[in-house]
Order: structure tokens, then C-alpha cells, then sequence
């Protein structure tokens, strides 16, 4: 007989990974346990032999569980020999090395799906979950991942829950979050001065209000959505109301697969990620029009399928096969989480609000993800993908990465990975400044984490900048100011293993520069420790500073101004000639008017010169329809404008004087849009692959928002496909601001040698 001790380091808590080996250990005739520790899985095993050993060893890995991923599996023989008497899977305890994995949120399977229309204790239970399914980070606060770490704590198992929780041949042995109608959570909500209990009273009451046009909100997996019907133009125009939501375009769930295909164009990458267990939103091409105020001015939809069992039930009583579904919060705020927050922020807009009594413990919004060709690239990670880590391939250990003020997540380093946050978005006022707080307590409880060194941006009026620097003061840490566009070149070599010097094509709307301006269209030789500018798009008037990301009129203003061209009879009848009078002696006398040399702008100025948006509602408004009116162009781009790519400073007057020629012909917005995205597109290749001739780097990462530009990103990755060059496009890692905190680690944990 032979003694191992095996540990299994990975995704192997909170996905069944435990009944997993209890299994296969029976079928092997293996004796032992199996523990989960803080850091991991440990297996204490008796086999019959080396072969046993070997073959139960291959299954761990061929056989595992499809949400648990194994990283390591370390093998120890055991001095002596132990006397099990079968096997059997132990309490979970503390210790056993480094906390680096806590499963995401994971969408109801097909199983549970079935078991609530044949299990008389879970008949239409919407809170039904499994080994394989249900409710994970969300709930979870403090590891090992047992019941009395989570808030299914106050839930006391009914005797066939505690049946099937102990039963080792069942679905549902040791799944935490397992409940059912007796004893599980459930929703409520006050109505008509009453409180609506009975969970079929509330989906007749929530679809008849859908149907008739109203918008409800309903508390689910990770916060509160606000919801209504898709296809009823009133409705999502009183969506938009309450929301106080701009023009942006809301997220579209459906009933199926079938029902998407007639509303959208899904590829088979596509379907199969909208289809996974992570069920995020994925940014398709609109095929059919749903109501206008859905998406007004786009051509794709953010779309996603039911995870939740109430979903399905929604869509078994509606006749709509698509539901606006969107974060539940007003304007800037954080997504609801508690009926407190609810009440607060939509409670007395809406006629109903769907509470649950399942508390959340980590708020997630929904995942966002968008394919450039093959490649699915993350633009917001959150539930179903946080906290999942990344390999740093350094040691990060004690790092706190505070991120960027947009988009904002944080990080911390645990060994040699990096552990970003859910998405946290733009810190600009103190609810969002709170959850940004409280989720790093939450991730410091988690993780066993301890700060030893702090990183942030080197912009000093970020939030996040500011509440480092407390931080830093308050505990007497060392604190390292990263370059943003540093940070986001590093975030990708983080993503791929790279290490030596890469040419990194920085792409973006702002970031503070080492001189004092205002960076964003940057070409860097860097590793993760230092960079050098090798060259940038020339310095521009930026007037109204930030104001002007809002109001693209004024850099197209500021363009033709800086240059001495002329400006569009149609762009000066529009903006009206006393404004631009006034904003260029704004820009002549110096007054609010830094310097920029931000790709981001450029894209605006575009979008205003062909009148597509000289007042955004909302950030990055106007690149997306400059890109959006491109669309038809994508499979095969126009000659691209002249342009002197290999000066050091990169002048785009040629390409004004190209795009304004075209307006004066007559060319429609989309085919002159079309031709200054395929002059970006091969600027930055031309550019980059010279750049790596001259200084020998490794390969070209590229990064910043402006590569969330789907038509860029897949006309890149084409002129790239014949060349010997390698290039690295972000997908696990945001490109946009959401990424800066892992550079930020990174390059912390590297200037320093490690901690």
C-alpha cells in the first residue's frame, strides 16, 4: 500500500471539485480524505499501487469538474502509513500556503433547470443551485468556501437538503448555497401597501407590469437590474428616465439562442461564450431592430442569455423574446445591492421592486465582452470572471495596485499572481469611493492579504491617487506613482508572460505624462520596469481641459485652429461662429487650455467634423459612433490618408486636410470615417514593426481604450497575420482603464525586485 499526500492548487473551491475526487476515490478503491485548506485542495490517499497512483492522478486533471481549472498538482510520499477505513471528505481547515483562488459566479445549469419541474421540494424554486451551479463570489465572505462563510449562513438546511448536501453519490453533496422552497431564500416585495411573498403572485404581478409597459427592478445573483420590455418603445425611453441614463446603449437579454439569431448576426465564438456557464454580455452585430431607444445610433447590441432561474420564468409568461436588462442604479452610483439601496436610488420610480433575502455580500455587475476576430476581449470583468488571477510571472506578493480614476478596478498581489477586482467604475463621487473601500477590505479578508508597498496613477487628483496617498501615510507604506500608459502596456505583457522590452502602441483619451502634458497617443519601449517614449501624436490645444472629452466640437475647433485650415461651412452654421470665435481666443491667450496629444481626441474631432456628435452624453460617446458609422467598411477598408509615419512626432494635419477634402466632394461620413480608421490602423502597424527593427524588442503589445475600436483592432490584426512580428492584443486584461491596476502591480513589484 502506498501513503501520498497530493495538493491541488487552482479552481478547486466552489465548483464541486471535493465530490469530484470523493468519487473517482471510490471507483479507484483509493482510502483517504479530501480537505479544503485556504489555499487549495489537499488529498491524503491510501493506494493499492503506483499504477492506481498514476491513474487516479491522470483523472484529477482529464476529469475535473468544467468550472474548476488545476494550476499545480504537487505529490508527496508519506513517511509511515495511515489506516482510513474508506474514504471520506473532511471539515474544511485553515492554512496550506497562499489564498489565490475563489470561484466566480456561475449561471443555473440544465440540470437544476430540470430538477425544478420534478423535485417536489424545489418545484419552480428560484434559488435552486448545485455542485456545478449557482451563487460563488458573491456570497462568499471569508474562505475555506464552507456554508458558514457565506450568507447562506442564516439558512438552516431543511433534513433533504441536509440529505443531499451529505449524500456522496448526489448532485448537490457539499454545494454550499443548497437550498430549496422549505428552507432557502426567497423574494418578496411590497405592493399595493402589502408585502407579495408567494413567488408565482409575483411573476404573474412582474409580467403583466413587463407586458404593459413598465419598468420593474429585481434584486439577482451580484445586485439589483432594472428591467422592461425590449421591443416597447415607451418603455425604454421611461428606462432611460429613471436610470438617468444617457444615450448609452442598454444590455439586451433574450430567451434563447434562436430568439437572438433573429434579432443579431452570432458567430459560433460568440454563441458558445454567450452560452457558457459565465454568461456575459457579448457585443454582437444588430441584425433586426429592437426599440430604438435601445441602442439609438448603433449597429451591435450587448446581449446575454438567462442565468438565473427567475429569468427563464419571466420569459415563460412573456410574450417578448427580449428584456432590457441593466444595472440597477441612478446616474454615477453603484449598483444596488439592498433593499435600502433600491428604495434609495429607483424604489419610488418603479411600481414594483423584486427584493430577495439572500444577502450579497461582493456587488458584481454583469461581464462585458467583445470578439476582434477569434479573440474575446474583456471590456468589463466582473461576474462570472472575478476574481479569477492572473500569472504575474514575478512575485507580487504585498502589492495594492489602487487602478485609474475610469472604469476603475484595483489589485493585489498574492505570490507570484495577480488578483484584480470585480469592476468597480468611475470613482467620482463618495458611494462609489465606498464600495471601492469596502471591496478592498473584502479582498484583503479573502486573500490573507497585507499591503507592504502601494501603487497608484501619477495623476495626484485621482480618487484613487488620493486615497492611496492616505493610505500611505496612515500606515507608513511606500508608495510608486506608475505612468498610466506604462501600466497599460505592462497590464498586457502581464497578460501574455512577456518580460523583455516590447514596443507598446498606447492608445487613448488622457493620462498624465512625465512633462507635465497630457498623454494618449504613445509609442513606448518598455518591460515591466521602466519606458522610454520613443515617439507620440503631436501636442494639441486641449480647451475646457476635460470638458472637451464632452464636447468634441471643441477639439475639432482646436484642430483646424492649430493647423490653419479651414473650417466646414456646415461644422460653423452648426457649433455657430461666436462659439468658435470665442474658443479660439481661449486657445490663443492660453486660458484653460492644456496640451494633449490623445488619440482619443483626434477621434472626437473627427466625429464632430462629420456631425456626428458635437456634444456627447456621455464619455467616449463620439469615438464609438465614428466607429459605428465605419461598420459597412470593416471587411474591406479604403485607402488609408497620407501622413508622415516615421517622424518622431506624428502631425495629423495631412490627415485633416485629406478628411476635409473628402467632406468638400461630397463623401458620405461613413466611407471618410472608414478611411481615417484605416490610417490609424496602419500607422500603428507601420510604425510599431519599425520601431521593433530599430531598438530589437521582443513583439508589440498594444493597449488604452482606443483599442476597445473593433474595426482597428481586427484591420491590426490582419496587417499583422503575413509578419513575423509578434503582436499582443489584450483579452483576459480590459484594454481600457479597467486594466491600469495589474500594470500597476506589476510594475510596482518589479521596480522594487520583488517583495
Amino acid at each position: 500500500m502506498l501513503c501520498r499526500t497530493i495538493r491541488v492548487r487552482g479552481l478547486v473551491q466552489g465548483v464541486g471539485f471535493r465530490p469530484f475526487v470523493y468519487r473517482i476515490a471510490c471507483e479507484e478503491g483509493v482510502s483517504g480524505e479530501v480537505v479544503n485548506y485556504t489555499a487549495g485542495v489537499v488529498i491524503r490517499a491510501v493506494f493499492p499501487s503506483e499504477d492506481a497512483c498514476r491513474r487516479f492522478i491522470g483523472r484529477l486533471r482529464a476529469e475535473c469538474p468544467d468550472v474548476a481549472s488545476i494550476h499545480i498538482i504537487e505529490v508527496d510520499d508519506t513517511a509511515g502509513e495511515w489506516n482510513y477505513a474508506g474514504f471520506t471528505i473532511s471539515p474544511s481547515r485553515e492554512g496550506g500556503g497562499e489564498v489565490t483562488q475563489v470561484s466566480p459566479d456561475i449561471a443555473v445549469c440544465r440540470e437544476c433547470m430540470d430538477d425544478r419541474t420534478r423535485q417536489p421540494l424545489r418545484l419552480g424554486y428560484p434559488f435552486i443551485n448545485c455542485t456545478n451551479c449557482g451563487p460563488r463570489f458573491s456570497i462568499m465572505r471569508d474562505l475555506p468556501y464552507d456554508r458558514e462563510q457565506t450568507t447562506m449562513s442564516v439558512f438552516d438546511m431543511c433534513p433533504d437538503c441536509r440529505r443531499e448536501y451529505e449524500e456522496a453519490t448526489d448532485r448537490r453533496f457539499h454545494a454550499q448555497p443548497v437550498a430549496c422552497n422549505h428552507c432557502g431564500p426567497s423574494y418578496y416585495a411590497l405592493y399595493d401597501d402589502r408585502v407579495a411573498g408567494a413567488y408565482d403572485e409575483l411573476l404573474d404581478l412582474s409580467a403583466g407590469l413587463l407586458e404593459a409597459g413598465e419598468v420593474i427592478a429585481a434584486k439577482g445573483v451580484g445586485g439589483y437590474h432594472l428591467v422592461c420590455d425590449a421591443l416597447q418603445e415607451r418603455a425604454v425611453n421611461r428606462l432611460r428616465l429613471i436610470k438617468g441614463r444617457d444615450s448609452r446603449p442598454f444590455a439586451i437579454m433574450f430567451r434563447s439562442m434562436e430568439a437572438l439569431g433573429e434579432y443579431a448576426a452570432v458567430s459560433e465564438e460568440e454563441a458558445a461564450l454567450i452560452g457558457s456557464w459565465r454568461r456575459p454580455i457579448v457585443i454582437v452585430e444588430q441584425r433586426a431592430g429592437l426599440a430604438h431607444g435601445v441602442n439609438p445610433g448603433m449597429h451591435t447590441l450587448g446581449v446575454m442569455l438567462p442565468y438565473m432561474p427567475l429569468h427563464y420564468d419571466w420569459f415563460s409568461r412573456l410574450k417578448t423574446p427580449a428584456l432590457v436588462m441593466t444595472s440597477g442604479n441612478r446616474g454615477e452610483m453603484p449598483i444596488a445591492i439592498s433593499e435600502a439601496d433600491a428604495a434609495e436610488q429607483f424604489g419610488r420610480d418603479v411600481p414594483l421592486v423584486m427584493h430577495h433575502n439572500r444577502a450579497i455580500h461582493n456587488r458584481v455587475d454583469d461581464s462585458v465582452v467583445q470578439f476582434c476576430g477569434p479573440l474575446p476581449c474583456l471590456i468589463r470583468r466582473s461576474r462570472g470572471y472575478a476574481p479569477e488571477p492572473l500569472p504575474a510571472g514575478d512575485r507580487v506578493e504585498g502589492v495594492l495596485a489602487f487602478g485609474a480614476e475610469q472604469s476603475n478596478t484595483f489589485a493585489i498581489g498574492k505570490g507570484d499572481v495577480i488578483l484584480q477586482s470585480q469592476h468597480i467604475g468611475d470613482l467620482k463621487n463618495w458611494e462609489t469611493l465606498t464600495f471601492y473601500t469596502g471591496a478592498m477590505e473584502s479582498f484583503g479578508r479573502l486573500f490573507r492579504f497585507t499591503a507592504r508597498r502601494l501603487a497608484c496613477d501619477m495623476h495626484p487628483g485621482y480618487l484613487s491617487s488620493l486615497e492611496a496617498a492616505r493610505m500611505s501615510s496612515a500606515l507608513g507604506l511606500p508608495l510608486l506613482r506608475v505612468q498610466h500608459h506604462h501600466a497599460h502596456a505592462v497590464a498586457c505583457m502581464v497578460e501574455y508572460g512577456l518580460h523583455r522590452p516590447v514596443v507598446a502602441v498606447v492608445m487613448d483619451g488622457a493620462g498624465m505624462g512625465d512633462d507635465g502634458h497630457t498623454w494618449g497617443g504613445e509609442f513606448l519601449l518598455c518591460d515591466r520596469k521602466s519606458y522610454r517614449r520613443l515617439s507620440h501624436f503631436e501636442y494639441l490645444p486641449l480647451p475646457g481641459g476635460d470638458k472637451a472629452a464632452l464636447e468634441p466640437w471643441r477639439m475639432a475647433t482646436a484642430c483646424l485652429h492649430a493647423w490653419g485650415l479651414p473650417f466646414p461651412a456646415g461644422f460653423a452654421g452648426r457649433v455657430g461662429e461666436d462659439r468658435i470665435t470665442r474658443l479660439r481666443r481661449m486657445i490663443d491667450l492660453g486660458i484653460r487650455t492644456p496640451q494633449t496629444s490623445a488619440a482619443g481626441r483626434l477621434f472626437d474631432a473627427v466625429a464632430s467634423l462629420l456631425d456626428l456628435c458635437d456634444v456627447a452624453s456621455h464619455q467616449g460617446e463620439a469615438p464609438v459612433l465614428l466607429e459605428q458609422s465605419a461598420s459597412g467598411w470593416i471587411t474591406a477598408p479604403p485607402p488609408a490618408y497620407r501622413l508622415d509615419a516615421d517622424a518622431e512626432v506624428v502631425s495629423f494635419r495631412p490627415v485633416m486636410e485629406g478628411i476635409l477634402q473628402d467632406m468638400a466632394e461630397g463623401a458620405p461620413a461613413g466611407y471618410v470615417s472608414a478611411r481615417f480608421h484605416a490610417t490609424m490602423a496602419h500607422l500603428f502597424a507601420g510604425k510599431a514593426r519599425r520601431l521593433v527593427e530599430q531598438t530589437g524588442a521582443s513583439g508589440v503589445c498594444v493597449s488604452g481604450g482606443c483599442f476597445q475600436n473593433r474595426f482597428i483592432t481586427v484591420m491590426l490584426q490582419g496587417l499583422f497575420a503575413s509578419q513575423s512580428v509578434p503582436l499582443y492584443i489584450p483579452s483576459r486584461v480590459p484594454c481600457n482603464d479597467a486594466g491600469i491596476s495589474v500594470g500597476q502591480c506589476a510594475a510596482a513589484a518589479t521596480a522594487t525586485g520583488g517583495l
